[in-house]
C-alpha cells in the first residue's frame, strides 16, 4: 500500500470534480484495518480518523496512547457508525466529532457523557429503516432538539444510496439544500466510490477508506 500515492489520487479526484483539495476535508476511514493504518494516515498528514465500532476505536486509541510514539500528533477521532446508547460512555472521552447522530435519545446520552460535543445529524436517503439516519423531514426538529441539549450541531452527514448516479446525486443535493436551509456549514457526504458526485453537490468532507487503504 502506497498511502501517499493513494492520497494524491484522492485529492486529484476532488480537484477534477471541481472541489478544492485544501478545503474539502478527507476523513481517513480505518474501520476494518489495523492500527498501522492509523499510523500511516497520521504520517501522511491525515489527522481526521473515522471508525464505526466503539470497541475498535477504543482498542486503537489505547494502543497508540500506550506506546507514546505519536507525541502530540494524536488522531481526531470521528465516530461514523450506528451507535447504541450504552456504547457512548466507552468512547465519549475520545470522539471529537459524532457524525452519525440520528435520534434524540442518542443525543441525550452524548450530552450526558460529553457536554457540548460536536455532532452531525445523519440523514437517511433511502426508504430502508434498517439504514442509519433520520428521514429528511425530521431533520430540522432533531437539530433543534440536539441544540437544546447543549450540543454543537455543525452540519449533516449522509451515506449515498446504492442506486444509479442520478439518484445518488439527487440525494446529496437534498442534503446540501437541507443544510443550507438550516444554516449548517458542514456536509459530510461521499465515500471512495461516489466522492465526485458528493463534491459536485457541495460536500465539505469525504469519508475515504478503500481508496486510501485498499479493500479490507
Amino acid at each position: 500500500m502506497d498511502l501517499v500515492a493513494n492520497l494524491d489520487r484522492v485529492r486529484d479526484r476532488i480537484a477534477v470534480a471541481g472541489g478544492d483539495p485544501e478545503r474539502v476535508r478527507i476523513l481517513a476511514v480505518t474501520k476494518g484495518h489495523g492500527v498501522d493504518a492509523v499510523r500511516a494516515a497520521l504520517a501522511a498528514g491525515l489527522a481526521d480518523i473515522g471508525e464505526d465500532r466503539a470497541q475498535a476505536l477504543v482498542a486503537k486509541a489505547s494502543e497508540l496512547g500506550d506506546t507514546g510514539e505519536l507525541g502530540d500528533e494524536f488522531p481526531r477521532w470521528h465516530f461514523i457508525g450506528q451507535l447504541q446508547r450504552n456504547k457512548v460512555r466507552q468512547i465519549a472521552h475520545l470522539v471529537q466529532l459524532w457524525q452519525s447522530v440520528d435520534r434524540f435519545q442518542l443525543g441525550e446520552e452524548i450530552s450526558k457523557r460529553a457536554p457540548g460535543a460536536n455532532v452531525l445529524v445523519e440523514v437517511n436517503l433511502t426508504d430502508d429503516p434498517a439504514r442509519g439516519g433520520t428521514q429528511p423531514g425530521l431533520v430540522p426538529g432533531l437539530v433543534d432538539g440536539l441544540r437544546d441539549l447543549g450540543l454543537h450541531v455543525g452540519g449533516l452527514m449522509a451515506v449515498g444510496p446504492v442506486a444509479p448516479p442520478d439518484q445518488v446525486r439527487g440525494g446529496f443535493r437534498q442534503v446540501r439544500e437541507l443544510a443550507d436551509r438550516l444554516g449548517l456549514p458542514e456536509r459530510s457526504m461521499g465515500m471512495s466510490d461516489d466522492l465526485e458526485l458528493a463534491v459536485q453537490e457541495g460536500s465539505t468532507m469525504v469519508r475515504v477508506g478503500t481508496a486510501l487503504f485498499g479493500r479490507r
